[in-house]
């Protein structure tokens, strides 16, 4: 999806639609926004962000958090807090998609990013 540049979008309803691995939709000078879907008993992948705080916002799926040395149960409704620098994963743990929308402070990736699968933004030199 090419990035949108309205200032009001249905985030919940686009997050719900999207099946791609990594969709980043707006980017800024300060922030970006990007769509995630993880299929079942797949995951982020172990990661830390040194100088980007981000929060996930699960909108569909039953999953499995880890930040820093907490672990948790995470589904819709949820938010997770990442600060900078917080070792993190998610892992789908229930059945179908865990869809998500995330938000990097600042921006993590180029605008315009998008990785249908794990396995793609894995092969991306370009992948932060």
């Amino acid at each position: 999806m090419a990035e949108h540049h309205a200032p009001v979008m249905p985030i919940a309803k686009l997050a719900r639609h999207n099946d791609k691995f990594r969709d980043v939709i707006w980017t800024g000078d300060k922030t970006q926004l990007v769509l995630m879907a993880i299929p079942e008993g797949k995951e982020i992948g172990g990661e830390t962000h040194a100088g980007h705080d981000q929060m996930l916002y699960f909108v569909d799926g039953m999953g499995r958090a880890t930040i820093g040395k907490t672990e948790m149960d995470i589904s819709a409704g949820d938010v997770a807090i990442v600060p900078s620098g917080t070792y993190h994963n998610f892992q789908n743990v229930g059945s179908g998609m865990l869809r998500l929308f995330t938000t990097y402070s600042p921006p993590e990736h180029a605008p315009g990013t998008e990785h249908g699968t794990k396995a793609d933004q894995e092969a991306d030199p370009a992948a932060a």
